[in-house]
């Protein structure tokens, strides 16, 4: 009420450095208010500056319009009641922040304990720095920005901030104009889905269940077209449930026990981000992928934790090979603990061919708290920043071929002793990852950062070997913040959440061993032809 009628403010597309030449001519009547994007600038002031700013620019053929407000935020005028509002807001008691806050004020990640009442008023009082923490967020690899408001008018700038850099991002709004329900949320939510966008939708349907998109009405007949490689097939008429992952394609419960077996069929066809994993020249499928695996075993007999997995032999993909897979969970022991095995054998072999076994573990029920750390500010204050150039050359050399699905390890630091890194999956993997538990094309990039961790260098480079009380606190993350600590000389503790540092993922231990082209000899290659 002390301010109505006394401001103004207008929006104007020139850059802040030339619309600060601008306003200077009217000496003070007129302020940078916001700074929304590279050529997206609000001006505010007395209402005849502001005015008579308007009608210059126009004649200047500078696109500007006044904002309907009769007030000017973010200028002197403010000043006029800066000691009333310090009073209203003395009240306000911060506290420790649960979303991290990129302050537009100060640039800085903010704690919480500082949002009392001297930040708000110099919020009101000061010009908006959005443009400035957008670049920060660019800089520090967000690429999801979501403008939570009635209508979107910032994600114009958010765009501009964007086109300054070679970033690929997403960019979308919640509501609009006359359209404010609950269903333009919905579609909102929809459209970053499409986008590749990891949605919780369990949060918005409690209770419901994700099912197959039906075929063309009244026809249950296929018209589309389908690959050798697919897996299409009704398994509910051979008494098998659809295992809902996508290297698995049934579930079956054993009659003579409460023990469990999934199959599924591998192939480089049918998975072709399996091409981008070569190890020693050849096509490996990831350990990562046995770990993914276990999880989803594990979900199917209501076991949290992957209370131990070994890899037991590698499992080679040929070019035109494929494999079958079986993954076979024991009756419960006393304690809730399962045994589990994962097998594979070429898709057309005999009854006479051998299984070989890749994996072997225990599945638990006691999981344990959630482990998580301090993301907010990131990357960690005071750590050093681990130069990547070249990484994936020289990992090549060393006989580990990353293709572009598994190069996923966006920046890593150092920090007292502990490593930090970013991992993402490219654009076309992280429309997948929602399928996933976690992608183990995202996992296996977290662990390119253990070459930095200082592991025992004797025996040349190393893979995962055995995994250690694993637990899976949410899955689909399509990108990790991870924290990696040497616990001996060939072991590491893994901690990953997502960018809201929420905990996706945790190993308390995981050991990694040499690795020898020898060991790839027999590792389960097929000779079925999958193409």
């Amino acid at each position: 009420e002390r301010l109505a009628g006394l401001g103004a403010m207008a929006s104007v597309a020139l850059p802040v450095e030339r619309v600060r030449e601008r306003v200077a001519a009217w000496d003070g009547r007129v302020s940078v208010a916001a700074v929304n994007g590279p050529n997206s600038v609000v001006v505010a002031g007395e209402v005849e500056a502001v005015e008579e700013l308007v009608e210059r620019l126009a004649a200047e053929n500078v696109r500007v319009r006044r904002i309907a407000v009769d007030y000017a935020s973010h200028s002197a005028q403010v000043d006029l009641i800066g000691e009333e509002l310090a009073g209203v807001l003395a009240e306000v008691v911060p506290g420790p922040v649960r979303v991290p806050m990129l302050s537009t004020v100060t640039g800085q990640w903010v704690q919480g304990p500082e949002l009392g009442a001297g930040y708000w008023c110099e919020n009101l009082r000061r010009t908006v720095g959005f443009a400035s923490a957008v670049g920060v967020l660019l800089e520090q690899r967000y690429r999801v920005f979501v403008e939570v408001s009635p209508h979107p008018v910032l994600t114009v700038g958010v765009q501009e901030c964007v086109d300054e850099t070679d970033a690929t991002t997403v960019i979308a709004g919640t509501l609009r104009r006359d359209d404010g329900g609950l269903e333009r949320v919905l579609v909102s939510a929809a459209e970053l889905f499409v986008r590749g966008v990891a949605v919780d939708w369990q949060a918005l349907f409690p209770g419901a269940r994700r099912v197959d998109l039906p075929t063309y009405a009244f026809q249950h007949q296929w018209y589309w077209p389908v690959g050798a490689g697919s897996q299409v097939g009704n398994v509910a008429a051979a008494g098998l449930a659809a295992a809902g992952h996508p290297l698995l394609g049934a579930a079956v419960g054993l009659a003579d026990s409460d023990g469990v077996l999934l199959t599924g069929r591998l192939s480089v066809g049918s998975h072709p981000w399996l091409a981008d994993h070569a190890v020693g020249g050849v096509v490996v499928f990831p350990g990562t992928g046995f770990l993914e695996l276990a999880i989803r075993a594990g979900d199917q007999v209501g076991c949290e934790v992957v209370e131990e997995l070994t890899l037991a032999a590698p499992l080679v993909l040929g070019e035109d090979d494929a494999v079958v897979m079986q993954i076979a969970v024991g009756a419960p022991e006393e304690t809730g603990r399962r045994a589990l095995n994962v097998y594979s054998r070429p898709a057309q072999a005999g009854e006479d061919v051998p299984w070989v076994r890749h994996a072997t573990g225990t599945l638990a029920t006691d999981g344990r708290a959630a482990a998580r750390f301090d993301a907010v500010v990131w990357p960690p204050a005071g750590a050093t920043a681990i130069e990547l150039d070249g990484l994936y050359d020289e990992l090549a050399v060393r006989g580990l071929g990353y293709g572009p699905v598994f190069q996923g390890l966006q920046a890593a630091w150092q920090c007292d002793g502990e490593i930090f890194a970013e991992v993402a999956l490219p654009e076309q993997a992280a429309s997948d990852a929602g399928s996933f538990g976690v992608h183990p094309a995202l996992l296996d990039a977290a662990l390119h950062a253990v070459a930095f961790v200082g592991l025992d260098a004797a025996g040349g480079t190393r893979l995962p070997f055995s995994w250690r009380e694993v637990s899976l606190h949410a899955g689909g993350a399509a990108m990790l913040r991870v924290r990696l600590v040497r616990a001996g000389d060939d072991s590491v503790t893994l901690t990953a959440v997502d960018a809201a540092g929420e905990p996706v993922v945790s190993a308390r231990s995981l050991v990694l061993r040499p690795f020898s082209p020898d060991q790839l000899v027999g590792g389960g290659r097929g000779v079925e032809r999958d193409s």
